[in-house]
């Protein structure tokens, strides 16, 4: 028993692990005290060092000094202070009045202030509950099928996953090893392919179905013409500013994702403080909720640290390669069962705990494979978006439930009795938009150059094909002097064409190995013989003495 034991440690490991998370113990402390009880058994087994856990404070140390990890703080506090700002409220309201008068108009102004807010806010909850707080009612006034409103909301609301400056995106780049920046370039391409396609799946809607997304009564259209037009631009012009600091600076080199953060948070509290909204409360609330979330985030990668020392220790890297490369298939099938199980282990755990438990196993195997792991991370934060979204543990579906109505009410401009919205509605709603993820995904897998477009201009070296060629001097020119037909005795360092005692291009005598310590400060005398080697004494600017 002790045998099998030991021989299966690094699965039996794992399987307790599972087990741990899905009695619902909390993510940090199942896994450092996974890594800890198994270290201690590994020990008492043999299979491990008693020195194994005096590298810990090594690894909270490198937690702690990790630079790339502070843009989560940065992007946090900015993405809570401009939820605060009047920047959603404005965007709404200006983006369904221009696209208010065709079917729809109200769905796919919300998945554009969806998309924009996530290239400002990088925050799931900031855009899913700003839009639920705005535009849901609105929608419910109008006569939108409820099915189609909260989809459209909860969906949107995720593209904050996948659109940079995402949080998740920080996550993975830190745990695949890769430049942020360069994970920011690969994801942006498809972020907006993605918000194409749940405009084209509310398109088809108002072909197929067109009373579930009517468009606005024309006594709800209160911006026309210039005025509209003026409104669109004041709308549009602070968070395409904000982009800017955030995510121009980062692709053209001028800043690092920490930097770009500290500007975008700076941005939105001075767009807050020019729509007058800055106030005392609202930094604390900002202040407290990053900072909450922040020490979540380094509570969570403490055990992770904790954990994968332990797993490591006992081999459990070489047990998880060994079974994700014997999968049939090759890189495809490799790809093909990492996504179905990120896809299932989102039904329990959120997109932090996926990212510190699974990428950390997962990484190793790809890079193996010859799989691009900016591909590789953003094909998985694709697949983690969908954790958010899919029904019944969809974080986005939490916060929208708790924004929407759940009993009947008044509505206030048109004095009818409005229905609430029910829980199973949301979990309809999302449904097409998971489908919708799942076709993203295999885009993704057969077309890689939605992402890897981020290496245009790069020049990509072979380190097999560099080679190196140093010339060395020999007598009577450049050359080999160990090679056959050099001169015996023959000084490699000396100038071309100088004999063995020759002085260097320098100035100074050619040294030699071999021979006795010179004295410095003798009396001149004439050159020292040959060492036994072949090579003249050593002269370091003053004549050598005779021996």
């Amino acid at each position: 028993m002790t045998a099998f034991f030991a021989e299966n440690l690094a699965p039996i490991m794992f399987l307790a692990l599972v087990v741990l998370l899905l009695l619902g113990y909390p993510v940090a402390f199942a896994l450092a005290a996974n890594g800890f009880i198994f270290g201690l058994i590994g020990i008492e087994l043999g299979l491990l060092s008693p020195n194994l856990f005096g590298a810990i404070p090594d690894r909270i140390f490198g937690v702690m000094s990790n630079e790339t990890l502070l843009a989560i703080p940065f992007f946090t506090f900015m993405g809570l202070i401009l939820e605060r700002s009047g920047m959603a409220e404005d965007l709404l309201e200006t983006i369904g009045q221009l696209f208010g008068p065709i079917r729809g108009g109200l769905a796919y102004a919300v998945i554009f202030v969806g998309a924009l807010l996530a290239a400002t806010t990088g925050v799931v909850a900031a855009s899913v509950i700003s839009m639920g707080l705005i535009s849901l009612p609105i929608m419910l006034r109008y006569g939108y099928d409820r099915r189609i409103a909260t989809g459209a909301i909860a969906a949107s609301g995720t593209l904050a996953q996948i659109i940079p400056p995402s949080l998740v995106l920080i996550v993975l780049a830190d745990q695949l090893g890769r430049s942020v920046g360069d994970m920011y370039k690969g994801a942006l391409i498809p972020g907006l392919v993605l918000t194409g396609f749940y405009a084209a799946f509310v398109i088809g809607v108002t072909l197929v179905r067109p009373e579930w997304a009517p468009a606005l009564p024309p006594e709800a259209r209160t911006l026309r013409g210039w005025k509209l037009a003026r409104r669109v631009v004041t709308s549009l012009l602070p968070p395409l500013i904000l982009i800017f600091l955030v995510l121009g600076t980062i692709f053209i080199g001028l800043a690092t994702p920490t930097e770009g953060g500290a500007m975008g948070a700076t941005g939105a509290l001075i767009l807050a403080a020019m729509n007058r909204r800055l106030n005392f409360k609202m930094i604390k609330q900002a202040l407290d909720t990053t900072t909450k979330l922040s020490s979540f985030v380094i509570f969570i990668l403490l055990g992770a640290r904790v954990f994968s020392l332990t797993f490591y220790g006992v081999d459990g890297h070489l047990w998880v390669e060994h079974l994700l490369t014997s999968i049939p298939g090759g890189e495809l099938g490799f790809l093909v069962v990492v996504n179905l199980l990120v896809f299932f282990l989102a039904f329990f755990l959120d997109f932090f705990e996926l990212a510190f438990i699974i990428v950390p196993l997962l990484a190793p195997v790809a890079e193996k494979l010859g799989i691009d792991l900016i591909w590789f991370g953003v094909l998985l934060g694709v697949n983690m978006q969908t954790s958010f979204m899919h029904p019944p543990f969809g974080f986005s579906l939490f916060y929208l439930r708790s924004v929407a109505p759940e009993k009947p009410y008044v509505d206030r401009i048109t004095g009818q009795t409005i229905a609430p919205v029910t829980t199973g509605q949301i979990y309809m709603g999302s449904i097409p938009y998971v489908c919708i993820q799942v076709v993203m995904v295999g885009l993704l897998i057969f077309a890689p150059s939605l992402v890897t477009h981020y290496k245009a201009g790069e020049i990509e070296v072979d380190p097999s094909t560099v080679n190196f060629s140093v010339p060395m001097p020999g007598a009577g020119g450049a050359g080999n002097p160990f090679a056959p037909g050099a001169t015996p005795g023959a000084n490699p360092f000396a100038a071309p064409g100088g004999d063995a005692g020759g002085a260097a291009p320098g100035g100074l005598p050619a040294p030699s190995f071999g021979s006795p310590a010179p004295d410095f400060g003798a009396p001149a005398a004439p050159a020292a013989p040959a060492a036994p080697g072949g090579l003249p004494a050593p002269d370091f600017g003053a004549p050598a003495t005779g021996q």
